[in-house]
């Protein structure tokens, strides 16, 4: 027996949509899994319609076995007798005194009942499920619709539950159930009746939908294709956009329109930003180089596609007009940071002209520490365009331009520098400053440009943490996160010594007092979202004391690839327990003087040996992890807690040197495996 469900409703708005999308199966399945059922399914939507597919589908609910258990035999029968726990349980599970008995459970006898409750006829329950189902849905804003009380993303217009070729009758969300279906706008505004399953599919493909998204999905990409074979353009396909235009569109249709080559005077990125975050328009490439032409992607079935195009066109005009009088009348204004004055970053922390003067400080310091990468790079006054590129990366928070097109923010300041003859450098480092600004996000070029990236980063997260702004849960209202995640991934990426402690301590003066250790920790916490490796060893390193982020990631990739190897385990536990050992002891100097077997002389004299001088971190511990079977001989042959003092400290020295070596890369006690 199939089932059939169309939950009919007006236009679905694309974002809030896709992001439950992910949870309407799960959703469905949670409600199939309380109703007793655990059919097959998939599920299929258009902008218009939610549709669930059983092919097969149970007549019946499960059979529910139901087990009841209650007081124990000594508190249930007293001297023969019932009592009134046993009354009163019989009365619940609805049997009379003679039927009780008795089960073990745990190794107590209890009162214990087992009945089987007879499942309903699948179409008596189709209602509450669906209903349930609809109500499960979350996509964030809902709203009521005539005179209603209930809620949902849109209006609910039709409803069809087909269940073996039969429509079965009730009333959800004041529609009352029919086989029938809403066709494409294009075709008519009547329901279209169906019979049965089979020709509900038939009648809705030549009715001008296409019900598998994955199928809108591949006639878009076709077209696409046929669009570049026959014009020689390059189509730039974002994954987000092609789901939100497969995800409005019951039979996508891909156009090619154009628009004024003077408008490409205007940046690039404006002009996608327009195209896609406005109207849903692909940016097109010509030899590398965006193309005055677009592609839209029509949801009408129509013979004169050319209306189509001439209506998108004069809309997207109208916006890049608008687009080109805000950057020709940026060019005639002042670009400088001195307007920042009148913009409040936040109350306790000034404006964000105090902020980029706080950040002007940060980047000195860098470039004191790191003068020898950036002359790599720069040679010339470097202190003197960092100081510029630190001040003007803010300064077209100012500009109409970003004003329109907020999330451009620093990337149209980049231009405006360019357009004003900065150094090359400056142009890129103001560009770049907001990157990483995701998980996998390019990050900012060349030591210059990460330098200006840091400092802003490093700015806010100290800024922010002395006024107590501090992340709590899940709020993270001021990117905290995001930024100290960019800040190490930038110094990974530039591979360079980042002493985190020491430059915290190096700018604290800069700012209110606070604790620096909760920043430093919060900063290095996020080392767990870097690395996909066993979540014990990050921690084993973090508690080593090394605050180096670069020292840190060397550690953490060198016992990561150790662990992996298989005799890791047998080695592993040899210094567990050599570690567990010390605990809370004080560790002293070894005096060989003390030593009276010869494992611990044999292990002394390994130790000595050691080069730990070495700077690969994978070297050095296998220097150590080589001292296992010394440390095994050790166990095995010398006793620790010994009645004289001076030699039982001398032995927990010995191990106690040899633990303190490790935990220059990690706490082995922090591992587990």
């Amino acid at each position: 027996m199939g089932l059939l469900i169309e939950i009919g409703v007006e236009e679905l708005p694309a974002i809030p949509f896709l992001k439950e999308y992910k949870n309407i199966v799960p959703k469905w399945k949670n409600v199939l899994d309380k109703f007793g059922f655990d059919d097959e399914f998939r599920f299929e939507f258009t902008p218009r319609r939610l549709v669930l597919i059983h092919d097969n589908f149970a007549s019946r609910q499960k059979d529910q076995v139901i087990e009841k258990i209650g007081a124990p035999k000594q508190v249930a029968l007293k001297d023969g007798v019932w009592s009134k726990a046993a009354l009163s349980f019989a009365d619940k599970v609805g049997i009379s005194v003679d039927e009780l008995s008795f089960k073990e459970i745990d190794g107590k006898e209890v009162l214990y009942h087992k009945s089987v409750q007879k499942g309903e006829r699948s179409q008596d329950v189709f209602k509450d499920m669906i209903d349930e189902f609809l109500r499960s849905l979350s996509f964030g804003k809902s709203m009521r619709w005539g005179a209603n009380s209930f809620e949902f993303i849109r209006p609910i217009r039709s409803l069809a539950c087909v269940f073996n070729g039969e429509n079965i009758d009730m009333n959800l969300f004041g529609v009352s159930s029919k086989m029938g279906f809403y066709p494409h706008r294009n075709f008519g505004y009547e329901l279209v009746e169906f019979k049965n399953e089979a020709e509900y599919f038939d009648k809705l493909a030549k009715n001008g939908v296409i019900l598998d998204k994955n199928k809108r999905e591949e006639k878009i990409l076709a077209e696409f294709l046929q669009i570049e074979a026959k014009s020689g353009f390059k189509i730039e396909i974002d994954r987000e956009l092609l789901d939100e235009v497969v995800a409005i569109t019951e039979y996508p249709t891909a156009l090619l329109g154009e628009f004024d080559k003077e408008f490409l005077e205007v940046p690039k990125e404006v002009i996608i930003t327009s195209m896609r975050e406005n109207q849903r328009y692909f940016p097109v490439f010509e030899n590398g180089e965006l193309s005055n032409h677009f592609v839209v992607v029509s949801n009408a079935i129509t013979d004169d596609n050319e209306l189509i195009i001439k209506g998108n066109q004069k809309v997207l005009r109208a916006r890049l007009s608008d687009a080109m009088f805000f950057w020709q009348s940026d060019l005639k204004a002042e670009f400088s940071p001195n307007k920042l004055k009148n913009i409040v970053y936040m109350k306790e922390l000034g404006s964000v002209y105090d902020k980029s003067v706080r950040e002007r400080e940060i980047v000195r310091k860098f470039a004191n520490i790191y003068a020898h990468e950036l002359k790599l790079e720069f040679d010339g006054d470097v202190e003197s365009e960092l100081d510029r590129a630190v001040m003007l990366s803010k300064a077209d928070l100012t500009t109409s331009m970003v004003g329109e097109f907020g999330e451009l923010q620093g990337v149209i300041g980049g231009y405006y520098a360019k357009e004003r003859n900065e150094h090359p450098l400056v142009v890129r480092a103001i560009s770049q400053q907001y990157l990483p600004t995701g998980e996998n996000s390019e990050l900012p070029e060349g030591i210059f440009a990460s330098l200006v990236a840091m400092s802003a980063k490093l700015d806010t997260l100290m800024a922010l943490f002395s006024i107590g702004k501090i992340p709590t849960g899940n709020k993270d209202p001021y990117a905290l996160r995001r930024a100290a995640n960019g800040l190490i991934k930038i110094v990974l990426e530039q591979d360079i010594n980042f002493d985190l402690r020491a430059i915290l301590q190096g700018l604290a003066s800069g700012y209110a007092k606070f604790e620096l250790s909760k920043l430093e920790e919060f900063i290095l916490d996020r080392l767990n979202t870097i690395y996909d490796v066993n979540a014990s060893i990050i921690n084993a390193c973090l508690k080593s004391g090394e605050s180096d982020i670069k020292r840190l990631n060397s550690a953490i990739l060198a016992l990561d690839e150790i662990s992996k190897e298989d005799d890791f385990r047998d080695k592993f536990s040899t210094f567990k327990r050599l570690a567990n050992i010390i605990k809370d002891e004080k560790i002293g100097e070894v005096d060989e003087s003390f030593f009276q077997l010869d494992a611990e002389k044999e292990l002394n004299l390994a130790y000595k040996a050691l080069n730990l001088d070495v700077k690969d971190y994978k070297e050095y511990l296998n220097q150590l992890f080589g001292l296992k079977y010394k440390i095994d001989k050790f166990f095995d042959d010398v006793m620790i807690n010994v009645d004289d003092k001076s030699v039982k400290l001398n032995r927990i020295a010995l191990i106690g040197a040899i633990y303190k070596a490790f935990l220059k890369v990690a706490d082995i006690k922090e591992i587990s495996l």
